[in-house]
């Protein structure tokens, strides 16, 4: 049996590894931010723009990788995916304006997609009774890259500047990707795709909505939930910044924050396998618009460390649990397609976010109003979910 076998958890292990480096790519503009703003003098919407073009192109490679992989294997992609990215990371290390910096980042995001959607719907594959922890586990390398690479690089950024910590990624990037990425280069059999299929079969025959609609109302669903999670997520750091406990600290709280995501993307995984995608993702969305309401009246340190972590733990099974629907009613054959295309609305939802934000905060002067708008984009989210709960029935997880 090719899938849930020895490999296949071999397989995962090293999937994480490589996402758990790739990824920053998406988080390193997050946490040079500050720097930017202040070396390049714009505002706070402007120095926004670069995390922007990283999510539009993270948005887009997803969906271009992703059907990239389908055609090719995952190896392929991944060793052209880090090519792109390291190159780009040095340019941008040596960007002379925000706008030329801007141009390069929508490259790294391009470069660093093939680290998301395409590794989770590689690993769907391999696994059928225990693909939600599998897809979970995976997508936990994006949360671990953001946990880890900030706190470690913190120093770098002190003393030597973010141009600095931008090269040592372009370095750090193709040491690691590029001979793990050779360990992937088997690709499931036929028979397995099959058995995927047949499994896709059973369960649709319940639904009360289209293929295409189901994909149509997960895309608009992951754009609200997104919006809203970027908040915290783009904007701790600048955030800790203007109250004066400055970026080491936000970088920490992001890396709590993300860290808290983790734990959550695990514990998503495992009701994945019991309760299926759908019903995980309507629990995790209510619990993230819950966090996002204690964040407006938290405003000391403590307070801020806790609510930061509490937001990781309420939304991090979100995003992998949106592949996951994705398989359990779709085609095997066009995961990563499909997957891909649900993961590139999720990041518009953040680059859309991100910049929104920003924007509030140069008309407000705070971020007070920017929390209520991404509790308006939750809600709409909630809607969605809700809607597809009622059209979609559910039938019992596979025990075999």
């Amino acid at each position: 049996m090719e899938t849930d076998s020895r490999y296949s958890w071999i397989r995962m292990c090293v999937t994480l590894a490589i996402a758990s480096v790739i990824n920053v790519g998406m988080w390193a503009i997050i946490m040079v931010m500050p720097d930017v703003q202040s070396e390049f003098g714009v505002t706070r919407a402007d120095a926004s723009l670069p995390y922007t073009a990283t999510m539009i192109g993270f948005a887009l490679g997803n969906m271009v990788i992703g059907r990239f992989v389908d055609r090719f294997g995952v190896t392929v992609a991944l060793v052209g995916a880090v090519a792109l990215f390291a190159s780009a990371t040095v340019a941008a290390a040596l960007a002379s304006s925000i706008w030329v910096m801007t141009g390069l980042q929508f490259l790294i995001g391009l470069g660093t997609a093939a680290g998301f959607g395409p590794l989770m719907a590689d690993i769907s594959h391999w696994f059928r009774r225990f693909r939600g922890i599998a897809v979970a586990i995976v997508a936990s390398g994006n949360y671990l890259s953001g946990a880890i690479w900030p706190v470690v690089l913190s120093p770098l950024l002190a003393s030597d500047g973010w141009r600095a910590v931008y090269l040592a990624l372009a370095v750090i990037s193709v040491a690691v990707v590029v001979p793990l990425s050779l360990l992937l280069r088997r690709r499931i059999g036929d028979a397995a795709k099959a058995q995927a299929n047949a499994d896709v079969a059973a369960r649709s025959g319940g639904m009360q909505v289209s293929p295409r609609m189901l994909q149509l109302m997960l895309a608009a669903a992951g754009v609200g939930c997104c919006v809203a999670m970027s908040m915290p997520q783009v904007h701790i750091v600048a955030l800790c910044a203007d109250l004066g406990f400055g970026p080491a600290v936000g970088a920490e709280m992001l890396s709590l924050m993300l860290l808290g995501g983790v734990v959550s993307r695990l514990v998503s995984g495992m009701l994945f396998d019991r309760l299926g995608g759908l019903v995980t993702v309507l629990i995790g969305s209510a619990l993230q618009c819950l966090a996002l309401f204690l964040y407006l009246p938290a405003g000391g340190l403590v307070s801020l460390y806790v609510v930061s972590l509490v937001f990781g733990l309420a939304q991090g099974g979100i995003v992998p649990g949106y592949a996951v629907i994705v398989r359990e009613y779709l085609p095997a054959e066009e995961a990563g397609q499909r997957v891909g295309v649900v993961m590139m609305m999720t990041i518009l939802g953040m680059a859309l976010g991100g910049w929104m934000s920003g924007w509030i905060y140069d008309v407000s002067g705070g971020y007070t109003l920017a929390f209520w708008n991404g509790i308006a984009w939750n809600f709409a989210n909630l809607a969605i979910l809700g809607a597809l709960f009622w059209m979609t029935r559910r039938p019992a997880p596979l025990t075999a």
